[in-house]
């Protein structure tokens, strides 16, 4: 019989990918998504104003996507995941157009955050880039329901403008007020 020789064993680490969505990413991801989906079924009642109510759902897939920073068609499927959440018929308006305009407002976050938006020392991506991603999902979701009904373009994008731009301020606020605690709180 021959000696087996023994070395220690050693685990290496395996290397991260840059841009890659880790366990821990994924997890935050789907945590944010829940909870927008939460606070849209109960306080997304309570907060409406002359028929608008903020969509939790677009604030925390832009406040996801700022924090775990994924590719953009990383981002995309994000807001793919979040416009099929907003089809439980529970959160759902109108079925289907969520799924269209969730997934290009991701993609619009995704790629908004590429862009240095530092004006001093103050970072203005998170207000800026929610604000626009929001106005592109929800313009989204204007044009397609327009499409559906037959309504001229022109007169939808004015009748809606209150509500889309309206949920994009909202949004645009909350995610600024909740992005630098959340990464101080998660080292990020």
């Amino acid at each position: 019989m021959s000696e087996a020789t023994t070395q220690p064993r050693t685990v290496a680490a395996a290397e991260k990918k840059a841009g890659a969505l880790d366990t821990t990413a994924l997890i935050l991801v789907a945590v944010l998504l829940a909870a927008g989906a939460i606070l849209k079924l109960t306080l997304g009642s309570v907060l409406s104003f002359a028929g608008m109510k903020p969509n939790f759902i677009i604030a925390m897939y832009c406040l996801a996507i700022l924090l775990v920073r994924p590719k953009p068609i990383q981002a995309m499927v994000v807001g793919l995941i979040a416009g099929l959440i907003c089809q439980i018929p529970m959160l759902a308006a109108t079925p289907l157009l969520n799924i269209a305009s969730e997934t290009l407002g991701g993609l619009a976050m995704g790629l908004l955050i590429l862009i240095p938006m530092k004006v001093g020392r103050f970072d203005a991506s998170p207000i800026v880039s929610t604000f626009l991603a929001t106005v592109v999902s929800g313009y989204t979701f204007v044009l397609l329901l327009a499409a559906m009904n037959g309504i001229a373009i022109p007169v939808a994008l004015v009748t809606y403008a209150v509500m889309v731009f309206g949920t994009a301020a909202f949004n645009a606020i909350l995610v600024q007020i909740l992005v630098l605690p959340l990464r101080r709180a998660l080292k990020r």
